[in-house]
């Protein structure tokens, strides 16, 4: 049996001085860890606060803790604390996570001559800055100091990367350099472990079902220290027009079990995933360009809502059986509600809405998302971005992969085609005789890839020229649309227009879902919309599209409030007539 949890300090009041300086913190000691002294076994789980409404926080981490786990990968750290997990700390800067550019700033891409997660000196600047704010907070929060966190991870899964040998022992340096005393790790997949290490740092395994070779491999690495899965899953996130990943949870339990019988610690990758929500989902290239689903429910123990499934009973025994500590008792489900769907009432177009968003940017070439002079010079982000010019010809457009990633094309207010990956020509076609018309491109971002050497390439929105009969198009204006909620609660009473009939896209679309008693979650479903954003009271809840596999959109219940609340879609295609709501999730099949 190992012990749960050695001495805990309770964050909630002031921690005596004379535990501030715990010696003993997670040790390896032979092929064992040790926290306090005591033989410890890690049994831990991955949620991300940014996917979890900060009013569920503590929600999700009871139900952790009552589940059998005993450690938190993420950042909750005081509130995990407080409901008794320990805290393996991923400061990053790079964390992948299937997160737009795996986490880090677009803003860097401004750079053209950028190298991320490299010694650049670009790239270094910006990491220190990062550190400089974060790790003085996080010294407090360490074992020695009487906090919960029992080590801390070194970047994340570099061996796969690996563009500059020098940039790993950097990052190290640079958290000891700030203090950090706690265990440091790396995390790599079986066929780059070599890659990946730092002398003098615990390498532990990404491992997607659990194979001999590798952990075999990695004992011939570092000899007999302990095993830590940093990363075990069996699952995979779901992209855009591609049928469900399901897991296969005999496989995920017989690996556990084994993992337990050959003393491994490991990681539940995602214990809970929650939702991508507003614009973070990244991408990945695997054959294809596949942007990752609003949902992260990932196969996790807990759903998107953090509803439990039968795995959670399951495992919860099976850790029982491990764990010499008591388990508190599971929470409650939390309510749901499935409200009366809502008929949306106005609209207005993007092109009606042009004269009131801020002033474009003009430049003879197209700029890239990450060009253009907003945010206070840092570029634009997420969203879409509208480049117009004009022509006075008509005849084969070409993109030659420069429309990063969908762009919508119109001639005046009329839609002419998509380019996009897959897509790079469309003909135009002009049956009158007027000297000129207005060219319109709105492209999307649908993410950056989170993951692979071709990150610094990840600039978004027009990346290059654009060509009308192989010549290239000049003299554009170029709209920012981030659609942040600053931008989205404005007030245009002027401007919406009651709907009588189906609204061609791209346009606003405006409801409300009025709530007696309190605030419950519910699951928005779309049907007879296209493709678009929804809003409600200003949040973003993230992308549909109904090319699937995803059919619902998860709503909080504490982003509703009694009374009137305002929904807002941006429909891109062609609208639908109401918006309904269910008990339950419609993720695909």
């Amino acid at each position: 049996m190992y012990h749960l949890c050695p001495h805990r300090i309770n964050q909630s009041h002031l921690i005596p001085s004379y535990l501030k300086n715990r010696k003993s913190g997670l040790k390896v000691e032979g092929s064992n860890f040790t926290l306090g002294g005591f033989p410890f076994l890690i049994i831990a789980g991955t949620i991300h606060y940014f996917r979890v409404p900060k009013e569920y926080w503590r929600d999700r981490l009871l139900k952790m803790k009552a589940g059998g786990f005993n450690t938190l990968i993420t950042a909750f750290i005081t509130t995990a604390s407080e409901v008794g997990l320990w805290v393996i700390l991923c400061p990053g800067p790079y964390i992948g996570s299937d997160l737009d550019l795996g986490g880090l700033p677009s803003w860097l891409l401004k750079d053209p001559k950028m190298k991320l997660r490299t010694t650049y000196k670009g790239f270094i600047k910006a990491v220190n800055l990062y550190f400089d704010h974060l790790i003085s907070r996080l010294l407090p929060l360490q074992y020695n100091w009487g906090g919960p966190i029992i080590a801390m991870q070194v970047e994340n899964e570099y061996g796969s990367y690996y563009l500059d040998k020098k940039y790993m022992p950097y990052v190290k340096k640079a958290l000891e350099k700030r203090k950090v005393e706690v265990l440091l790790m790396t995390a790599d997949s079986g066929r780059v472990l070599g890659k990946g290490r730092i002398k003098n740092v615990l390498v532990t395994l990404h491992m997607k079902n659990i194979h001999k070779g590798t952990y075999k491999e990695l004992s011939s690495i570092q000899g007999h220290s302990p095993i830590m899965m940093m990363v075990y899953t069996v699952n995979s996130f779901d992209s855009w027009g591609v049928a469900r990943h399901i897991p296969d949870g005999h496989m995920l339990l017989k690996d556990v079990r084994e993992m337990l019988k050959l003393r491994f610690s490991l990681n539940f990758y995602m214990f809970h995933g929650g939702t991508n929500f507003g614009f973070m989902g990244g991408a990945q290239h695997l054959n294809g360009y596949y942007p990752v689903v609003t949902s992260y429910e990932y196969g996790a123990l807990l759903r998107e809502n953090g509803d439990y499934t039968p795995e959670y009973t399951t495992f919860q025994e099976v850790f029982r059986s491990v764990i010499a500590a008591p388990m508190p008792l599971p929470l409650n489900y939390i309510p749901k509600n499935a409200y009366k769907s809502v008929t949306l009432l106005y609209f207005m177009t993007l092109w009606n809405l042009l004269p009131y968003l801020d002033l474009p940017t003009k430049s003879v070439k197209p700029l890239t998302m990450e060009q253009l002079s907003v945010n206070e010079g840092s570029g634009q982000s997420y969203g879409y971005t509208l480049y117009e010019t004009a022509i006075s010809s008509d005849g084969i457009l070409t993109s030659k992969g420069h429309v990063q990633d969908r762009g919508q094309v119109f001639l005046d207010d009329k839609h002419v085609g998509i380019l996009d990956h897959s897509k790079d020509e469309l003909t135009i076609q002009i049956h009158d005789h007027q000297e000129y018309h207005i060219l319109r491109i709105l492209v999307e971002n649908q993410g950056r890839l989170s993951s692979g050497k071709s990150m610094n390439q990840q600039r978004k929105g027009l990346t290059g020229d654009i060509y009308l009969n192989n010549s290239p198009l000049r003299k554009f204006t170029i709209y920012s649309l981030e659609m942040k909620s600053v931008f989205i609660k404005r007030k245009l009473p002027q401007i919406w227009k009651p709907i009588t009939e189906k609204v061609k896209g791209p346009a606003f679309f405006l409801g409300y879902l009025k709530i007696s008693g309190d605030p419950r979650d519910t699951f928005i479903q779309l049907e007879g919309w296209n493709k678009g954003v929804v809003f409600i009271n200003g949040q973003n809840l993230g992308c549909y599209w109904s090319i699937g596999p995803q059919e619902t959109l998860y709503l909080p219940g504490p982003w509703l409030h009694t009374g009137t609340n305002e929904i807002i879609l941006f429909e891109e295609l062609e609208s639908g007539i109401e918006v309904g709501f269910k008990m339950e999730s419609h993720l695909g099949y």
